[in-house]
C-alpha cells in the first residue's frame, strides 16, 4: 500500500541537475546564476526533461559550495535573489516542470546567525541547537570537532569540514551526559527551524526538496530507526500542509529513507556497493573490459521489494560529488550508459552536461571546498564561443576544460546520432512508453555474475519491454528469454541477433524491443 502519498508529477519525472555556479552566467562575473538558469530552461525542456535540482543557492561563505549555509531563507547574492528565485519557479512551472530545491539540514555554516549565538557562554535559545560538549577538554563521540573558537566551554561537533558544525537532533545512543535524546527540547526546535525554512520556500513555489545527508542526522543511530521515526515527523507535516512536496534523500538505503517518508532514495558512491559497480568501481561492468553485474542485481533486488511501490529507486548518471560518466569512456560506451538509465524503473536524474558527455578535468586546484570534485564542476560548454557560452566575463569562478575537442551543445545539436540528440531520444522513448516509466514493472531476466548481456523485463498493463544491454567490447550471447522476439523500438551500436533459443548482441551496444 501506498503510504508515502507520492505526487502524481513523480509518475513520469526526468531530473535534470543543475549546479548553479557552474550552469549559465547571466552578467559577465564569471559565476552561473539564477536569470542564468532561466535563460536555458527552453533547452533543458527541449531534451525532454520535465524536473529540474539545483544544488544549494543559499546565502554561504561557500566553504563547501553552498553545503555551509550562513542563511536558508535567502539566495546568494551571487545568485541573486529571492525576487530572482520566484521568478524562476515561476518561468520553470510556465513550461509544466517541476523543481526541487537543496536542502542541507545536518549542519550549518559556522557564520549562520544560529551558531554564533550558540558559541555565547551565557544560555540563549541557540545554546543546544548544535552538539557541544561540557568541557573544552572533550571532544564530540563519533565526529570531529572544533574548540577553543569563543568563550562557550565546550567542543562543537562539526560532520564534515570544521565551517560546518552539526545541527542538534539527539542521539538515538546516548552514552555522554552531553547527548540529548532526539525527542528532548532543543532537537525538537530544531525540527520546528527546518519544518519554517521548507515551508518559506514551498510558500514561494517550490515543489519539494533534495535533502542532503538525509541518514545522519539523529547520531550513533546503527540501525537507522531514529533517522526513520524523524523523517515520518516531517512526512506527517508535509502531508498536512504541503501534499504536493517531493521528498528525494541522499540516503544510500530506500529500505530506510522510503519508510521514513521519502518519495525518492539516490542509489550512490557511498554505502552499498550496488551503484559502484555499475560505472565507478575498479572494474565496472559498464566498461569494454568487463565487470560483474551480479552485486547490483543483488542489492537493487533487495531494495525494490522493500520499496514495494511507495517509492522511487533513483539512479543518477552523476552528481557533484562523483566522477563524471565521461571518465574512462567515449561516446558508444556512453550511450550504452543511458539506455541503461534512462530505461530503469524510478526516477532518472542526469547531471548537467553529462547529456554531452562533458568530462572530468584532472589537476584542478580545488575551488571552494571541491578538492577532487572540482573536476566534475566545470562551467557548462554551450558553444565555441569565449568561455564555451558559459560567461562573456574574462574568467570563470571554476576553470574550464581546456581541450580542444570539448563537446558542446551547439554542436551536438546539429549532429546526427550525437550523444545529446540520443539522450533527448531515450527521453522520448520512455515517456511514451509506460512500461518505461517511473512505476513501470521491473524484472531481471538475465544478470549473470561475471557475464554479458544484461537483459530486463519492463511492463505495465498489457505492454511489455525488454532492455538487452552489452556494454562490453565483443560480442555476447546469452539463452533467449521467451517472448523476447517483437520491435526494436531504440538501438545503438549495431543489431541484435534472436535465434535457435538465443540471443547474440554485439558490441558496446544495446536495444529496446517491445514485444507486446
Amino acid at each position: 500500500m501506498n503510504t508515502n502519498r507520492l505526487p502524481d508529477w513523480l509518475k513520469t519525472a526526468v531530473f535534470y541537475e543543475i549546479y548553479p555556479q557552474s550552469f549559465k552566467d547571466s552578467n559577465g562575473d564569471g559565476i552561473g546564476d539564477l536569470r542564468g538558469i532561466i535563460q536555458k530552461l527552453d533547452y533543458i525542456r527541449s531534451l525532454g526533461f520535465n524536473a529540474i535540482w539545483i544544488n544549494p543557492c543559499f546565502d554561504s561563505p561557500f566553504t563547501d559550495a553552498g553545503y555551509d549555509v550562513r542563511d536558508y531563507k535567502k539566495i546568494a547574492p551571487r545568485y541573486g535573489t529571492n525576487e530572482d528565485m520566484k521568478l524562476l519557479i515561476d518561468e520553470i512551472h510556465k513550461r509544466d516542470m517541476h523543481v526541487l530545491l537543496d536542502l542541507v539540514p545536518g549542519h550549518t555554516s559556522v557564520e549562520h546567525e544560529w551558531f554564533r549565538e550558540s558559541m555565547k557562554a551565557e544560555k540563549n535559545e541557540f545554546t543546544d541547537r548544535y552538539i557541544w560538549t561540557n568541557s573544552i577538554w572533550e571532544g564530540t563521540e563519533g565526529i570531529p570537532c572544533i574548540r577553543g573558537i569563543s568563550d562557550r566551554d565546550g567542543s562543537a561537533g562539526v560532520n564534515f569540514f570544521s565551517t560546518q558544525p552539526a545541527l542538534n537532533y539527539g542521539y538515538a545512543n546516548r552514552t555522554r551526559d552531553y547527548m540529548q535524546a532526539p525527542e528532548d527540547a532543543a532537537p525538537m526546535a530544531t525540527r520546528a527551524a527546518v519544518k519554517d525554512i521548507m515551508s518559506f520556500w514551498l510558500d514561494m513555489g517550490c515543489d519539494g526538496f533534495r535533502v542532503d545527508m538525509a541518514g545522519s542526522l539523529v547520531k550513533n543511530d546503527p540501525d537507522g530507526s531514529e533517522n526513520i521515526k524523524l523523517w515520518q515527523d516531517f512526512r506527517q507535516f508535509l502531508d498536512e500542509k504541503y501534499p504536493h512536496c517531493a521528498m528525494v534523500s541522499e540516503w544510500g538505503e530506500p529500505e530506510k529513507s522510503i519508510a521514513g517518508g521519502f518519495h525518492m532514495d539516490f542509489l550512490l558512491h557511498f554505502g552499498p556497493m550496488c551503484y559502484t559497480s555499475l560505472f565507478r568501481s575498479e572494474k565496472p561492468f559498464f566498461s569494454k573490459s568487463g565487470g560483474d553485474i551480479s552485486l547490483f542485481r543483488t542489492e537493487y533486488q533487495k531494495f525494490y521489494d522493500s520499496a514495494d511501490g511507495r517509492g522511487l529507486i533513483c539512479i543518477p548518471s552523476s552528481n557533484h560529488d562523483m566522477d563524471r560518466l565521461a571518465r574512462n569512456r567515449d561516446t558508444d560506451d556512453l550511450k550504452v550508459c543511458f539506455t541503461f538509465l534512462l530505461s530503469m524503473c524510478g526516477a532518472p536524474f542526469v547531471y548537467y552536461g553529462d547529456e554531452i558527455g562533458m568530462r572530468y578535468v584532472e589537476g584542478l586546484t580545488s575551488v571552494e571546498g571541491g578538492f577532487g570534485r572540482t573536476g566534475s564542476r566545470t562551467p557548462m560548454q554551450w558553444d565555441k564561443t569565449l568561455n564555451a557560452g558559459f560567461s562573456a566575463g574574462s574568467a570563470t569562478l571554476i576553470p574550464l576544460d581546456p581541450s580542444e575537442d570539448r563537446p558542446d551543445v551547439l554542436s551536438q545539436q546539429n549532429e546526427e546520432g550525437s550523444l545529446l540528440n540520443t539522450v533527448k531520444e531515450l527521453i522520448a522513448v520512455r515517456q511514451a512508453h509506460e512500461a518505461l516509466q517511473n512505476f513501470g514493472g521491473f524484472e531481471f531476466i538475465y544478470a549473470e555474475k561475471n557475464s554479458y548481456p544484461l537483459i530486463y523485463r519492463r511492463f505495465s498493463g498489457n505492454e511489455e519491454i525488454f532492455a538487452v544491454i552489452n556494454p562490453l567490447g565483443k560480442e555476447a550471447d546469452c539463452p533467449a528469454p521467451i517472448g523476447i522476439d517483437g520491435e526494436v523500438i531504440f538501438k545503438t551500436g549495431g543489431e541484435i541477433k534472436i535465434k535457435d533459443g538465443g540471443v547474440s548482441v554485439p558490441a558496446c551496444s544495446a536495444f529496446l524491443i517491445k514485444t507486446k
